[in-house]
């Protein structure tokens, strides 16, 4: 048993926070791996609290002149109450992610006493084990959510013929469901809707069969007596995906994987699942004393002191993250949210929405680099959604009639308006283009031009929509108003405090990078000349990043104190990451201002977020550090990972997830100004070790080995073949490689 691909335990899970989660990209579950009451928390992608809403707020265009002139004025107390009387959407919220269910398990064990218990989560074969024994006989259960039989499945053995008993039924709704009883011969049909007429609706299925013994529906409930062996299944289908006969569809899914033999369902998930996580596999070798004998909660436990050092629970963090990612978004699916596609809550914390003032978009950093880009599918087809009401939103919020805006969070239905009461965050209209920029990113490690074609209008509209919206400065310079820089506060020297503002230095950063991309993209596609010379002429005028008194970057145009300056937002240093326009080769100044930024957020209380703390890892490896890397990847471990594995903000949110899996990528493998750069920040701790599959741009599959911290050797594989400039520190190499060809570079 590999430890690197093992989450381990000897306890039940007592909350979610302990239990261990499956999933199939669309459907998921969260098994607590309990003795007699066993509950598997479910869930599918597109049950959410209701339909569209039409949240645009009538004044918002009388208030933006309003709001322009007050902030020209200086008057941020009245600028920031013009703007949420008229600016801020009719009603507040879009709409939050939910539950689908619970499936409760009762197993009869008749008061014997349990020993050996284990539970575990198999990440490289994406299969979640149960085993205890109880009056002499040996109990095993095996869990999976199949991606090829859109079913999750739960299997139960015994070594001691007919000894299996137990009740299972689905329900835990605290809203309201349609029915719940039989709709054929084993199996329940749970059916609901949630919020409005117009919301969606669901039916989820579930199934059983057995080998010996008897299996009956006994209300709404499947009872299982004297069986060797019991299979469950749940399937379920929504209206969303569905507009006509999503019973029916969840139903047929149900009697398909019914006829299934379990061990042919296994098989056949697993192979489905292994196409995917074994394009990359990361090994560093241990220069210490193993921890493989302690369950993974302790080794995490063990991660709050600051000198233990486990690289195996590094390995199996970076494994999990990109198993996270391929059981919580296939093509087809819904991206993930802010909890994936995992959230026990009927409110969850801010709704488990699409928050895309950063935590939407760092989901879906490891997607391109750890080899998972079909993964990223989800995320295009959200932003489709996002367009269409985003330009409802540019015309009648903005009067813009051209591209499209969306401001800091989203939903299911791609809802664009000001989201939530708070004014450090809502009003920021820049997700659309952020989300944009990963269109290109995509393109960048494909090369897929057919995408690109597809996907170009997604970079246009956002970049159209900004020709019209910045206006100019004080000084004549291009800036976005009213914003904010996401979720911080301000202090003028005349001591009054504010969000709202001209000009905050990560809009700039995400424009001047948006209009880059699309020039870029209209000279690849060979169209739209004339808009690409309008957007060069417009970037002479886009404010670049600034040195501020501290020496560090500054966040806003005016370089105010922040109010809280260990704020978990660092968006100033988007410049540095993910984007490139702060790198320490061709920038050095403002690199050593990024770092200066770093050190001052840190020195008060910085990356007391999981993601933050992930965040500011993957900027210690795009400024080489490889000290405060690791020294972050460790604290992220340590004080912002729950015993099983999630991210925890305070409380779960799996953008921290993602984001460590990132920075470890980032230590081992960057591509940033041209140049695939290898083992760019390398642990002291990561001594010996290899990596193999990680991609960079170009459309290169990437294979590094190192020993005692140095280079041994390196290997590429091009999808489509060519020339790759390749840099290990100073040196630097021009590598020719054949299509479909391992290449040696070294």
């Amino acid at each position: 048993m590999q430890s690197e691909h093992i989450l381990r335990y000897t306890k039940e899970a007592d909350d979610f926070n302990n239990a261990l989660p499956i999933g199939n990209g669309r459907m998921g579950g969260m098994v607590y791996g309990r003795v007699s009451k066993e509950l598997i928390g479910l869930n599918e992608d597109s049950v959410w609290s209701g339909g569209l809403r039409n949240r645009v707020n009538p004044d918002a265009q009388e208030g933006l002149k309003e709001v322009r002139e007050l902030l020209r004025q200086g008057d941020i107390p009245a600028a920031e109450k013009t703007a949420f009387e008229k600016m801020q959407g009719i009603n507040p919220n879009s709409r939050h992610y939910m539950p689908l269910a619970d499936l409760n398990i009762d197993l009869i064990h008749e008061g014997e006493e349990i020993s050996g218990y284990e539970r575990r989560l198999d990440i490289s074969e994406a299969v979640a084990a149960v085993e205890y024994s109880a009056g002499g006989v040996k109990y095993k259960r095996e869990y999976f959510a199949s991606a090829p039989d859109a079913a999750i499945v739960a299997h139960f053995t015994a070594d001691k013929p007919g000894t299996l008993n137990f009740d299972a039924g689905i329900d835990g709704r605290d809203d309201y469901y349609d029915d719940n009883r039989p709709c054929a011969e084993n199996m329940i049909l749970f059916t609901g809707g949630t919020g409005s007429a117009d919301g969606i609706f669901f039916a989820a299925v579930l199934a059983g069969n057995i080998k010996g013994g008897s299996l009956r529906t006994v209300g709404k409930k499947l009872r299982v007596r004297g069986a060797d062996e019991a299979t469950l299944f749940v399937t379920a289908r929504t209206g969303f995906y569905e507009k006509e006969g999503y019973k029916d569809k969840a139903v047929s899914d149900a009697e398909a994987v019914y006829a299934k033999e379990y061990l042919k369902l296994k098989e056949e998930h697993i192979a489905d699942y292994k196409k995917y996580y074994e394009r990359v596999s990361l090994i560093l070798e241990e220069d210490k004393e193993k921890k493989e004998s302690l369950t993974t909660d302790l080794r995490i436990a063990a991660f709050k002191e600051e000198a233990n050092r486990d690289n195996g629970l590094m390995e199996l963090y970076f494994n999990f993250g990109r198993y996270l990612m391929i059981s919580g978004s296939r093509p087809g699916s819904q991206p993930l949210n802010l909890q994936g596609i995992w959230n026990k809550d009927m409110w969850p914390a801010w709704g488990s929405k699409f928050t895309v003032n950063i935590n939407t978009e760092m989901n879906y950093w490891p997607a391109e680099s750890c080899n998972l880009s079909e993964c990223h599918e989800p995320l295009f087809d959200l932003l489709e959604r996002v367009c269409v009401n985003g330009r409802r939103m540019a015309k009648e919020m903005y009067g813009i009639d051209k591209g499209f805006v969306s401001h800091h969070n989203t939903d299911i239905w791609g809802d664009a308006a000001p989201q939530d009461e708070w004014i450090p965050a809502t009003l920021w209209p820049m997700s659309g283009a952020w989300l944009a920029l990963h269109v290109y990113l995509h393109y960048e490690y494909t090369k897929d031009i057919a995408f690109l074609k597809e996907k170009y209008h997604l970079l246009k509209e956002a970049a159209e929509f900004f020709t019209e919206f910045l206006i100019e400065d004080e000084e004549g310079r291009l800036v976005t108003s009213p914003s904010v820089s996401p979720e911080n506060t301000y202090k003028t020297d005349k001591g009054v405090t504010g969000c709202l503002c001209i000009g905050p230095s990560m809009d700039s950063q995400i424009i001047t990078v948006l209009f880059n991309e699309v020039i870029e993209s209209a000279g690849i596609l060979g169209i739209d000349e004339g808009f690409a010379k309008e957007l060069g002429e417009l970037l002479k005028k886009i404010p670049a990043p600034e040195i501020g008194k501290y020496g560090q970057i500054k966040e806003w145009a005016v370089d105010y104190d922040e109010v809280e300056p260990g704020h978990r937002h660092i968006s100033q240093l988007f410049a540095l990451h993910p984007a490139e326009l702060i790198t320490p080769g061709k920038t050095p100044e403002l690199a050593k201002a990024a770092r200066a930024t770093l050190e001052r957020r840190l020195s008060h209380g910085g990356g007391h977020t999981g993601w933050s703390r992930a965040w500011i890892a993957n900027m210690w490896a795009r400024l080489y550090d490889s000290e405060k890397l690791y020294e972050n990847l460790h604290k992220l471990l340590g004080l912002s990972t729950n015993p099983n594995m999630f991210d925890n903000h305070p409380p779960f949110q799996i953008d921290g997830n993602f984001g460590g899996t990132a920075a470890i990528a980032e230590a081992l493998l960057q591509c940033t100004g041209g140049e695939i750069i290898l083992l760019p920040a390398l642990p002291e701790e990561w001594k010996n070790g290899e990596v193999k599959g990680l991609r960079a741009k170009g459309g290169v599959s990437v294979d590094i080995s190192w020993k005692d911290g140095k280079f041994v050797n390196a290997f590429i594989t091009s999808d489509k073949g060519g020339q790759y400039r390749l840099r290990y520190k100073d040196e630097v190499k021009l590598v020719e490689a054949a299509a479909g060809v391992r290449t040696g570079c070294y």
